[in-house]
């Protein structure tokens, strides 16, 4: 069973660590696609779960940024 990264787990992570996972993501999904396109790629969920786990870090990573622009405003509308 693949493991899964925990949004709290994201959430502890500070804004650079989140900018440099997401760059390290959108290379392996470069990767994986790129095997799968060749037939050389064992287990296609692979994509995505890293197309999941990007959205999630864009997300949080986007919630942040929003945080540290208004931080007055309330962190859910």
């Amino acid at each position: 069973m693949p493991t899964r990264v925990k949004t709290s787990s994201i959430r502890e992570m500070g804004v650079e660590e989140m900018r440099t996972r997401v760059a390290e993501l959108r290379e392996e999904m470069f990767n994986l696609r790129f095997r799968n396109t060749m037939k050389q790629l064992d287990n296609p969920l692979k994509i995505r779960e890293s197309r999941r786990e990007m959205a999630r870090l864009l997300t949080v990573l986007k919630e942040k940024e929003r945080q540290a622009t208004s931080p007055g405003a309330p962190s859910k509308p």
